[in-house]
Parts: C-alpha cells; structure tokens; sequence
C-alpha cells in the first residue's frame, strides 16, 4: 500500500515534474521560436523596403532618360508649350505672340449656395442672362460662364471665393500693339490657325515647330508705324476725312517700313469688321489716282526718246477733242511748255499730247511692266484687284494723266519706286531681307531715272509746282499730286500724293492718301513764306501738307537707323 502510494505520488510528482518540465522546456522553445520568427519578420521588411526603394529609383532613372508620351502628358505639354511662333518688327520688338489664357467654367456640384451665387456672378458681371445661369446650375453637371477671359475679369471671378468656378487655360493669340497694325497682322482663329494678314499669309511657317525659336521678322518700324499713324489722325481730323492711309518704303529694295490705314480697329478684340470703311487701302483698295499717271507718261516718253526734259510742246489749248469727248484743264496754262514745266504744273493737255506721241502699245505695255494692270504679289491675301479696261477710243489719252485706270496705292508707289531709285524695277516686301539678294530687272535707264528725279524735285521746289508744302529742308523731297474725283460724286476727292525723300544717301517712298477731305478754312499754312488760310480741297493743300509733316517726324529716326545699320544691296545691271 505504501508501496503503491509513493509510487503515486512518484508518479504524481513525476507528471507534475514533467509537467513543469514541458512547460519550461516548451517556454524555452517557444522563446527560441519567437525570437527565429522576430528575425525572419525583420529580413523580410528590410528586404521589401529594399525592394520597393530599388524599383523607385529604376522608375525614376528610367523616366528621366525617358521621352515621354503619353495621351496625357501630350495634352498638358500642349496647354502651355507655345503652339505658334512670333511675329517680330525690324527691330525685335514683339508684334504678335501666343500666351496662356484662361476660360472661367462652373461646376454646380461644388457650390453651395447657388442663390448667393447668382447674386455675386449678376454683381461682378450685368450682362450675364440671369436665366440661362440658373437653368445651366440645376441641369448641368460642367458649363461655361465666360469665355476668354480678360486679367481684370479673371481678377473679379477668383475674387469671388467661389470653389466651384473652375479657371480652365487655353492658348490664344495676343497683340501688344492692338490697333497700330490692325491691317498688316491680320489675326488667328480660336485654334490658332492665321485667318488674316500676315498671321495667315505665313501661317505654316508660323504653326511649324521647327521655327519657334526664329521669329518671323518684318520690315515694318514700330516706332516710325506709331508717328506715320499719329499725323494721319491728325490729318482725319484738320480736313475732316472719311478715311486716309500711307505708306512708307525702302526705294531700293521694296522693304515697306510703315503701312497705316485708317479707321482701324483693335485686333485682340476679335470682332467681325465687314464696314468697307475698314478695308485695308493701300493693297485691297482700288482707286482712281488722277495726275500721279502723268509720271509714268513722261517717263515713257524720255526713255524712247521722243522728247526731252526740254522739248517744247506747242499749241496746248484749254481744251482738247477726243473722239466725242473734250479734255480739258482746270486752270489756265500758257500755249506752249515744256515736258518738264507739263509735269510740273501739272497740265492734262499737255500730257495728252505727249501721250499721243508714244503711242498707245508702247504705253500699254510700258504699264503692264511697272505691275500697274494686274494684282500685286505681296505677303498680303487682302490685295485689290485693278478694274479691267479695253483701249478704245481716247483711252490712251485719258490713262495718260491718270482718268480711267485705276490701280493699289501699293502698286502706284511701288512703280515711282522703280522710277526713281535708278530704273530697278522694286517688288515690295513685308519680310526683312528678304529682296537682298534679289536681281531688279531694269525698267528704264539710270538717264531716265535722273531726269524724273529733277523734274519731280521740281514739283515741290518750283514756285508753279503743286507741292511746296512738302518742301522740308534737309531732306530733298520730290514728288507728285493727284487729285481725282469718286465715280458717283463729283464732290468727293481722292487726294493722293507719292513722294521719295533722301536721308543718308537713302531714298524712301512715302504715299499718303485722303478719301473725302474737306477744306481746312481754319487751318494757316506756311505757304512759300507767306501766311495764308485754306481755301482749296486739292491734293497740294491737304496731302502734301501731311506728307510734310510726316517726313519731318520720321527723317531723323531714319537718319540714325542708317547710321547705326550698314546697307548692302545686290542689284543685276541690264539695260
């Protein structure tokens, strides 16, 4: 018995001694187990971590060696990135350029109070449809408030602290001088495609790539744009025209500096101008320029050799017989002259005479060559058209003092160019350099070319010339008036005079142009030194006396642009 209970308690003891050693000897274990598995948890962390590190840094390495292209970073690049080049003027100034705008959108999820909404929108903006703003909150989930938006009207919208006005950017197309070239920089459409001007005469230079970091450069001056256009607003205003434009132009290589034509118009405001008050008149209007003709007809005629400077011309009546028809002056003129004292005081029935002399194939061709019968080429698509015409009876003599044809301001100063500039027939240019390297073909001889220069210096220096007041010292100006009258009235003038003046050696045509001036009665002229008030609606008290005021504005600019810039010019010397 006592046996068998020591054995129990043996055994008891021996099942609690095991027991416990289990236990402790499983405490150990578990302890070593669960320190094996700590590690394990670590090395597989620090391993992850590793992992996830090094594949970052490969992702990285790899995008930056990377060209990236996809759909979205395209559309994004394509926000911001310019998607058109720059127009320039001669001198770098900035004329046309694309710049990130913006669009004011609402989201009406993201408003509030859509009532209070209403009230700030209609506070900031009156001319916003009330009704169309509330039906667009409660149907639409994203709309448009305002479209191209300006600084000053995003400037209100962000000021009104609402989170669900949404400033959606867009490309557009920007004009820092606005109006001052309305007529030559044309504009683009909302896709940035050139639908006018310039912008869309050169429109795949402007669109391509490749040419982003060369900006277009122009001939036009700015500075001499802003003078040239400040005294034709002058002019609008002392004799009340319907409309006026000028142009100025480089007589040896065609470079047109300055093209103005008024009114004009503010082309960052994109507006649909169909008033034909607005037309571009120097290369898409298409007039009558009267006496301006009569040059070409002594030119003619001193190139063949029919006449000279001084040939006499007799027997000038007050009126002439052209088949049905009489020629006549306006004023008096002795019955005989010279070919240059006809140009000079400008006679009708002095240059019919001549006309007749020359003939009327040799004077029809002599004008196909000067490029005054068909349209110009110029970096323009707005170019005028000159109203064809047959020559039948008493047409010779009609176009040669300048009634009956008619051409482009552009064209008619681009022919005295050619004229005058030593016989190179010139073919003008919106594009810097681009006629350096360009062979003139000859239209007249240098002897030829000498002879019109003294006769037209003449026409503003002689006391019967019609030109003295644009007589400024310093600058040799010559030129030509013409004085014509509208098709349906009689009592409307186009009065035009092209002159040429030389700075530095330089000749530059300026032309400048009045549609329906009136006499100035209150204006004094300087007239020959003599003080004297306005009494006549000719080109010689109205063109000229703007022309004078022009070259006296922009003479000195060009003296030191001329100074400060070498010229070299390539000229093919055929006879």
């Amino acid at each position: 018995m006592r046996k068998k209970k020591t054995k129990k308690n043996f055994n008891s003891n021996q099942q609690s001694f095991f027991f416990e050693d289990y236990l402790s000897t499983n405490q150990n274990f578990d302890k070593q187990k669960n320190n094996t598995i700590n590690d394990d948890r670590v090395y597989l962390l620090f391993f992850s971590f590793f992992s996830l590190i090094f594949i970052f840094s490969l992702k990285i390495i790899f995008i930056s060696i990377q060209n990236y292209s996809l759909p979205e970073t395209e559309m994004h690049i394509n926000n911001f990135a310019p998607l058109r080049g720059d127009i320039v003027d001669r001198n770098g100034i900035l004329l046309s350029r694309n710049i990130t705008a913006y669009h004011a959108a609402v989201k009406p999820n993201l408003i509030k109070d859509k009532k209070k909404f209403i009230v700030k929108v209609k506070l900031a903006f009156p001319d916003v449809d009330s009704k169309k703003l509330v039906k667009n909150l409660n149907k639409k989930k994203y709309f448009y408030l305002k479209k191209r938006l300006t600084d000053s009207q995003k400037e209100k919208l962000w000021k009104l602290g609402e989170k669900g006005i949404i400033f959606e950017p867009f490309q557009t197309r920007v004009y820092p001088h606005a109006d001052l070239y309305s007529h030559i920089i044309g504009q683009t459409d909302y896709d940035n495609y050139g639908i006018s001007g310039v912008e869309n005469y050169y429109d795949n230079y402007l669109s391509n790539k490749k040419n982003f970091n060369k900006p277009l450069k122009l001939s036009l001056d700015t500075n001499l744009q802003f003078l040239i256009k400040q005294e034709l607003e002058d002019a609008l205003k002392i004799f009340r025209a319907k409309g006026a434009a000028s142009l100025l132009m480089d007589a040896e290589n065609g470079e047109v500096l300055s093209l103005v034509s008024l009114p004009d118009f503010n082309i960052n405001k994109r507006e649909d101008v169909r008033n034909i008050d607005y037309m571009n008149k120097i290369t898409k209007g298409v007039f009558e320029l009267g006496s301006i003709f009569k040059t070409f007809t002594i030119a003619l005629a001193l190139e063949e050799e029919i006449v000279d400077a001084n040939t006499i011309i007799n027997n000038i009546q007050k009126k002439i017989s052209c088949s049905v028809h009489k020629i006549s002056d306006i004023k008096e003129f002795p019955n005989s002259m010279s070919v240059e004292e006809i140009l000079i005081q400008s006679s009708n029935v002095g240059t019919v005479k001549i006309a007749r002399k020359i003939g009327e194939e040799k004077y029809k061709n002599f004008l196909k060559e000067l490029n005054l019968l068909n349209s110009p080429k110029f970096e323009l698509d707005e170019i005028g058209v000159p109203i064809p015409f047959n020559w039948n009876k008493c047409k010779l003599e009609t176009v040669s003092f300048g009634h009956g044809i008619t051409t482009t301001p552009l064209q008619a100063a681009a022919a005295y160019a050619s004229l005058i500039n030593g016989g190179k027939l010139i073919l003008p240019t919106l594009e810097k350099n681009k006629n350096n390297k360009v062979k003139f073909k000859r239209i007249v001889s240098e002897e030829t070319s000498k002879k019109i220069k003294n006769i037209l210096r003449k026409v503003v220096t002689d006391e019967k010339g019609t030109a003295s007041l644009a007589n400024i010292y310093g600058y040799n100006v010559s030129g030509k008036t013409g004085t014509s009258q509208y098709y349906d009235n009689e009592n409307k003038n186009i009065n035009t005079f092209i002159s040429f003046f030389t700075v530095s050696k330089k000749n530059y045509i300026v032309l400048v142009m009045l549609d329906d001036p009136k006499i100035a009665r209150d204006l004094t002229y300087n007239y020959r030194g003599m003080k004297i008030k306005g009494t006549r609606n000719e080109a010689g008290w109205n063109t000229v006396y703007s022309t004078g005021k022009i070259i006296e504005k922009i003479g000195p600019i060009l003296a030191i642009n001329n100074k400060q810039v070498p010229y070299q010019h390539v000229v093919k010397k055929t006879n």
